[in-house]
């Protein structure tokens, strides 16, 4: 308690500490990937390392792997924090959201998000030349998603943006130039992470019309949205099938696809009931399993011969 008082207290006001002190003692660690949903991490991550294996066509080097998984996580993190530092007030008023404030001050928030986006430039710039240019470009990206809400429908593509970006920059690290074959993966992330935001905002459909947020769930309603997201998840099932083809896998890879499809599946049907435990259990357990598919189907094609 004390240490957390120590770190923390240049950086908060007198009713942020009174919250720190009426606080159970968690931890500090806990507390902060908790802020961040360090969790759901699993989603983007498997596919920038499959797509850093199909690069390598085989193991990369150890300095590559490690610099990737630091921008990743870095990257990520200062993602994260920046959502929470710019929707502080929108997220005490959202009832699903509004204990997030207790985690961790604002202004603590914001010296987390620098120093998480010096470490993603600075390993950025270890890479290569061209990710050390595109690296700015990457983090504006990220940053832009946590702004769209407030003034496009589309803010669930930006999203799938931003971790669209996690195999192109991969890709990058570890060839140096930019290729097809992760332009099309890249297209079906966004499709996929756009078909699940879509799914997840059905919890917020009311609060964001009230709030004047913007997304296509407060603009179709929500079965027209959830059937949009079928769409999406279909689309990505095409992309994902196209990517194989164009990096040259294998048959392992291919009949890992069925798997894939079951998960978006359940994950849809749990959704028609629109019961929030479901939904969440649904976004988590389906989309973390998607993800795992992948990277365990590319691994055992280029890894396992």
């Amino acid at each position: 308690m004390e240490f957390r008082r120590l770190i923390l207290a240049p950086v908060m006001n007198s009713q942020d500490r009174h919250l720190l002190n009426e606080r159970p003692a968690t931890g500090e660690v806990e507390r902060f990937l908790q802020l961040i949903r360090f969790s759901h991490t699993i989603f983007a991550l498997p596919f920038a390392l499959g797509a850093l294996i199909v690069a390598a066509n085989g193991l990369p080097s150890l300095r590559v792997s490690v610099l990737v998984l630091i921008c990743m996580v870095t990257a990520r993190t200062a993602a994260m924090l920046f959502n929470r530092w710019v929707d502080w007030s929108l997220d005490q008023r959202n009832p699903r959201t509004a204990t997030r404030h207790l985690l961790l001050p604002r202004p603590a928030i914001g010296l987390l998000l620098i120093i998480s986006s010096l470490a993603f430039l600075v390993a950025a710039a270890a890479i290569n030349q061209l990710t050390l240019l595109l690296s700015p470009v990457a983090l504006g990206t990220i940053f832009l998603y946590s702004l769209t809400k407030r003034f496009t429908s589309a803010t669930h593509f930006f999203l799938g943006g931003a971790l669209a970006i996690s195999p192109v920059g991969a890709w990058i690290a570890q060839t140096g130039d930019v290729d097809l074959a992760p332009i099309v993966l890249a297209v079906g992330i966004v499709c996929w992470v756009a078909g699940f935001d879509l799914i997840y905002a059905t919890q917020d459909v009311e609060f964001d019309r009230r709030e004047g947020i913007h997304s296509l769930v407060v603009k179709l309603g929500v079965r027209r949205s959830l059937r949009v997201a079928q769409v999406l998840h279909l689309l990505l099932l095409v992309a994902l099938i196209a990517f194989g083809f164009i990096a040259r896998l294998g048959p392992i890879y291919f009949c890992a696809m069925p798997l894939v499809a079951a998960a978006l599946f359940f994950e849809h049907r749990s959704a028609r009931s629109l019961d929030v435990a479901g939904i969440n259990r649904a976004f988590f357990q389906s989309n973390a399993f998607v993800s795992a598919v992948f990277l365990v189907a590319v691994c055992l094609d280029r890894l396992v011969r």
